[in-house]
């Protein structure tokens, strides 16, 4: 497989692959959102009762992904917005769930591959998948045209595969084999690293025996990895059917529901980031106190604490207590609360650039230590084509960022803005420190919904020439 573009970040605070175990929390405050769901469906009432694995709220807009509890306790709902709050936390019964009775219903309607997928639904399996082009949850009923696995995890400061594996190659394996009984003729992709290593080769020696899953092994180059990068590179057309995607995680979490009947309750998470101590992969559950985990890892109060990668996530909002449901690491950075004066002139023996602008350039390669600093004032572009050259879809994002500047939607459009696969690199070689990631998001948005526009007004207008001709023939 050929890519264009890519880099690689060498930042400091990565975690290793070592995974702790959190203690167990006082309460839970389990958020009712997260990037792509929104648990509006409350199912549970004040001062109810309830035991891990038990259903507290569903996404109507998802399939009816639904939110469980992560331990038993007693509801609060009234705590904390946007929350359901668990008190009186108490161990894990470790019982096994069984739907009995929505199996027969299941199984007459739909066969035993329509049961595994609806427990995988039910038991918080489900959504760990997700579409390689729109990044949304696939319908759990629906045929894809192929499903794409990876192992690979290049984000900075997420849950690396290598962790996630560790001691759980065998659980890894049969979540494959399971992934293929309820599919049909649907070709799996399992993506790996391009690497010589002992734990790669023996991940090659157990998935060697499955012809039915063809091995794909890229380099350790960001973000090779993206579903949406993949997909093109394998010739899957966007308008061909649904691509499913799942990493490492979500193949443990199908393992689990379908060989022991019990419900994803505990995932692995990274903290990492230059604003911690030691950086690590914890065993976290949703709804574990963010401040908890905080206090006990971030080497001062005065921290930005982000929700996934160093590119790609999202800043956590103060009112957002615990762990969401699909937080797969929490980076910390320092704030920078002083202004560095003539910072753009300083020789920067500390610091990287893709330009190789600064004195860091006669280094050899170390890990920088990044902070919230803008480090210089935002300039305009200057067409340094930094932006291009790392730009792994292909386009020109300078070019798209001046016709967005000029408000010339359409020429946006034609440039192919629709094609970014939103790794925010351009952001991060930008000399100018142009939030070029998030104008093409605001970007693509825009050019949907007036796309969605133009598709409804057609409508009305067919609607309409279809009842005046109705009314014309209606005489006679």
């Amino acid at each position: 497989m050929k890519f264009k573009g890519g880099y690689n970040i060498l930042l400091e605070g990565r975690p290793a692959a070592e995974v702790k175990r959190l203690i167990e929390p006082k309460e839970l405050y389990i958020p009712l959102s997260s990037r792509r769901f929104s648990f509006s469906e409350v199912l549970v009432e004040q001062g109810q009762h309830v035991e891990d694995g038990d259903v507290l709220a569903k996404d109507p807009d998802n399939y009816g992904v639904p939110l469980l509890a992560a331990r038993g306790g007693i509801v609060n709902v009234d705590k904390a917005d946007g929350h359901i709050v668990l008190t009186d936390i108490f161990p894990p019964k470790g019982k096994t769930y069984v739907p009995e009775k929505d199996l027969p219903h299941i199984v007459k309607e739909m066969g035993t591959a329509g049961m595994k997928r609806h427990k995988l639904l039910s038991l918080g399996a489900w959504q760990f998948f997700s579409d390689a082009y729109t990044g949304r949850l696939p319908d759990p009923l629906g045929k894809p045209q192929a499903i794409i696995a990876s192992t690979v995890s290049l984000e900075p400061f997420v849950a690396r595969g290598d962790a996630q594996l560790k001691n759980r190659l065998l659980q890894f394996t049969r979540g494959l084999e399971h992934l293929q009984s309820f599919l049909e003729y649907q070709p799996i992709y399992l993506v790996m690293p391009d690497i010589s290593s002992s734990f790669a080769s023996n991940v090659r020696k157990h998935i060697r025996g499955y012809a039915w899953a063809k091995l794909i092994e890229i380099p350790l180059k960001y973000p090779y990895d993206n579903f949406n990068l993949l997909a093109r590179r394998l010739g899957l057309k966007k308008d061909a059917g649904p691509i499913w995607c799942i990493r490492t995680e979500g193949l443990l979490a199908i393992d689990r529901v379908l060989t022991v009947s019990k419900p994803c309750l505990v995932r692995i998470i990274s903290i990492g980031g230059p604003g911690v101590v030691s950086p690590v992969h914890l065993k976290a559950m949703t709804g574990y106190p963010v401040q908890s985990i905080i206090d006990k890892y971030a080497s001062s109060p005065g921290v930005r604490i982000i929700n996934g990668g160093i590119l790609d996530g999202q800043a956590v909002s103060p009112d957002v207590l615990g762990v969401c449901t699909e937080c797969r690491g929490l980076t910390v950075l320092p704030e920078h609360h002083e202004r560095e004066f003539l910072g753009f002139v300083r020789p920067g023996w500390d610091r990287h650039s893709y330009s190789e602008c600064f004195l860091s350039s006669l280094r050899k390669s170390f890990r920088e230590r990044l902070d919230t600093a803008v480090r210089g004032e935002l300039r305009p572009c200057i067409s340094c084509n930094f932006c291009e050259e790392v730009c792994p879809a292909g386009i020109m994002p300078h070019l798209i960022h001046k016709y967005l500047y000029r408000d010339l939607i359409e020429e946006v459009d034609h440039a192919r803005v629709d094609l970014c696969v939103e790794c925010g690199l351009c952001s991060y070689v930008c000399p100018s420190k142009i939030e070029l990631r998030s104008q093409f998001i605001k970007a693509k948005q825009l050019i949907e919904e007036e796309k969605e526009e133009i598709r409804l007004e057609k409508m009305r207008e067919e609607e309409m020439r279809e009842q005046a001709h109705s009314k014309q023939e209606s005489p006679k």
